[in-house]
C-alpha cells in the first residue's frame, strides 16, 4: 500500500482585545507594533495578512459574538446570549429551558444601591470557590419549583444558571455595566408572560443572592483585611444553550480549543469543539503560556502521540481527546485583553513579547511533528476585537490577520536549526514595576522589528502590526469571511 498523504492542519491563535491604536507614549505605534516580535513578524513575513473587522466596520463588538462570527457563525442567528457560553465553560451542564447568567462578584453600598465595584477582584481564585459553593442550590422562598446552579468560572466570574418550567432568556439584567452606578433590576424584554414571570424570579435570585453574601464569614474576614467584599452578584447576558451545526458539521474540519476563559470555552462546546485539558493554563495575567502551546502542538500531533485530555461539562472527569487528532486548534489568549481594560500599556506590550515567545515554542513543537510526516500545518494569528489601552474597553478598530505555512515561517526564522533550538522552558507572562516609566520597559524604536528586505512568500507585508496589515494581498474583509479564508489558504501547496 502507497503511504498516505498528509493532512492540513492549523494552529489558530486568538488574542483576545489584539488590536490598539497609535499611543503618544509609543511615539504613536500600537502596543504590538512596539513590541518585540520576531515569530509574529516571521508568520507575517512568510504567509498572507489583512485587517479583519471581526463582525463588521465600525461595530464594537463582544468577544462572545466575535467569536461566533469567525467561526462562520452569524451572531445575528445564533446568539442568544452570552450566559449559556459563562455557564457551559464553568462546567454547568444546560437542558432545553434552561436560562443562564454571566455573572460578576462585585461590591454594592447596601444603603445606597449604588455598586462600588463591578469585580470585587481579579485575583478571587481563592474566594470565588467558597462563595459560589454557598449560593450553589439556593432555594427560592416564592419559587420552589427553580433549581439554581452556581460554579466559580475565572477571576471574579461564575456561571448560574436556573432551570425550571416556563422560563425565557428575553430579559435585562441587573449589571448596571459601569462602576459607580445604580444596581439595576431585571425587566423582561418583551410582552410575554414568560418573560414577565422570569423576571419576577431573576430579581428575587438576585436579592436572595444578595443575603447570603452578605452574611458569609469569608466578607467579614475580606472586610477586616481591608479587601473589598463580594456581596452582590451581578447578572447579565441572559441566555439559553444555542443551537447551531457543529463546527465539524459546518466547515470540515475537526476542532480543539484550549480556553481556560469560560465564557470561550462554554461557546466552543455549543459549538461541539473539544475544550483541552492544560494544566496550568487561566484566563488572566498568571497564565502558563508554554502549557497553551504545547496542548495544542498535542492534539494537532496526534496520533503521533496521544493528545491531551478533553473536559465535559457536568462530569467531574476528563475524557481522553480524539486519538486521530485535530484538524483546527485553537489556542485563546485572554491576557491581552486585560491589559487594555486595566489600561496597563507597559504590561500589553510585554504581554505581546511573552505571546511572541510562546508561538516560537508552538512552532517548534508542529516542526518536529511535521518532520515526521504525519501533516503539514499551518500558524493563524489574529484577534476579536481591539481593546485599546487609551480607552480600557472595547472599541471598533479592525485588528491584523496572519496566516502561513509553518515550511514558510521556518524559512523565515533562518532554516530549522533555529526553531528546533527554540527554548522550551514553561514561563509566565513578566511583571512589570508600575513605578517605571514606559520608557525603561519598552524597547526603543530601533529595536522594533527587524524587518527583512523582501517576505519569505505570500505578500510584501514583512511585519506584524495594524499598519503593516493594511499592506497585506488580503485587504480588508470582515470576520465571516476568515474561515474561508483560513480553509482556502491550507489548500495552497
Amino acid at each position: 500500500m502507497g503511504k498516505t498523504a498528509p493532512v492540513s492542519r492549523v494552529a489558530f491563535i486568538l488574542v483576545d482585545g489584539l488590536g490598539d491604536v497609535g499611543v503618544p507614549a509609543l511615539g504613536w505605534r500600537s502596543p504590538v507594533e512596539a513590541a518585540v516580535t520576531p515569530n509574529l513578524d516571521a508568520i507575517a513575513s512568510a504567509g498572507v495578512n489583512g485587517l479583519m473587522d471581526p463582525v463588521e466596520p465600525g461595530l464594537a463588538c463582544g468577544s462572545d459574538t466575535a467569536h461566533l462570527s469567525l467561526l462562520g457563525y452569524n451572531p445575528r442567528i445564533y446568539y442568544r446570549g452570552r450566559g449559556s457560553f459563562e455557564s457551559l465553560g464553568a462546567g454547568l451542564a444546560m437542558v432545553p429551558g434552561d436560562i443562564a447568567f454571566k455573572s460578576n462578584f462585585a461590591t454594592v453600598d447596601d444603603q445606597t444601591e449604588v455598586v462600588t465595584s463591578r469585580r470585587a477582584d481579579r485575583h478571587f481564585e481563592h474566594a470565588g470557590p467558597i462563595l459560589c459553593a454557598s449560593l450553589n442550590g439556593l432555594k427560592l422562598p416564592s419559587f420552589p419549583e427553580y433549581k439554581v446552579s452556581v460554579k466559580y468560572a475565572t477571576e471574579h466570574r461564575c456561571g448560574v444558571v436556573v432551570s425550571g418550567p416556563g422560563l425565557s432568556g428575553n430579559i435585562s439584567g441587573s449589571d448596571p455595566l459601569k462602576d459607580n452606578r445604580l444596581l439595576l433590576k431585571v425587566k423582561p424584554l418583551d410582552d410575554s408572560k414568560e418573560a414577565a414571570h422570569t423576571a419576577a424570579v431573576v430579581n428575587e435570585l438576585s436579592d436572595v443572592m444578595r443575603r447570603i453574601l452578605r452574611s458569609h464569614p469569608l466578607n467579614a474576614e475580606r472586610q477586616a483585611q481591608g479587601k473589598a467584599i463580594a456581596n452582590v452578584v451581578l447578572l447579565r447576558g441572559c441566555g439559553i444553550r444555542i443551537e447551531a451545526p457543529t463546527f465539524l458539521e459546518q466547515h470540515g474540519l475537526r476542532p480543539c480549543m484550549v480556553a481556560p476563559t469560560k465564557i470561550i470555552a462554554g461557546l466552543g462546546l455549543s459549538l461541539g469543539v473539544d475544550i483541552l485539558d492544560a494544566p496550568g493554563a487561566t484566563g488572566d495575567y498568571r497564565t502558563l503560556l508554554t502549557s497553551k502551546a504545547t496542548a495544542i502542538a498535542k492534539a494537532l500531533a496526534a496520533p503521533l502521540e496521544p493528545p491531551p485530555n478533553v473536559f465535559v461539562p457536568g462530569e467531574d472527569d476528563n475524557k481522553p481527546g480524539y486519538s486521530d487528532g485535530y484538524d483546527f486548534g485553537f489556542l485563546h489568549i485572554k491576557a491581552i485583553d486585560d491589559c487594555g481594560h486595566d489600561k496597563a500599556l507597559q504590561l500589553k506590550v510585554k504581554a505581546f513579547e511573552a505571546v511572541d515567545r510562546m508561538i516560537g515554542q508552538l512552532a517548534r513543537l508542529l516542526w518536529q511533528a511535521e518532520k515526521k510526516g504525519l501533516a503539514h500545518f499551518s500558524i493563524c494569528v489574529t484577534g476579536d476585537h481591539s481593546t485599546p489601552v487609551e480607552y480600557g474597553d472595547h472599541s471598533y478598530e479592525p485588528v491584523p490577520f496572519t496566516i502561513c505555512h509553518l515550511k514558510d515561517f521556518v524559512k523565515a526564522k533562518g532554516g530549522e536549526d533555529v526553531v528546533l533550538a527554540t527554548d522550551l522552558t514553561p514561563f509566565n507572562l513578566p511583571v512589570v514595576e508600575k513605578t517605571k516609566p514606559v520608557t525603561e520597559t519598552v524597547s526603543s524604536l530601533e529595536e522594533q522589528h527587524v524587518e527583512s528586505s523582501k517576505a519569505v512568500a505570500g505578500d510584501s507585508v514583512v511585519s506584524f502590526g495594524e499598519i503593516a496589515a493594511a499592506r497585506g494581498c488580503l485587504g480588508r474583509f470582515t470576520g465571516s469571511e476568515m474561515m474561508s479564508v483560513i480553509k482556502g489558504y491550507l489548500e495552497l501547496p
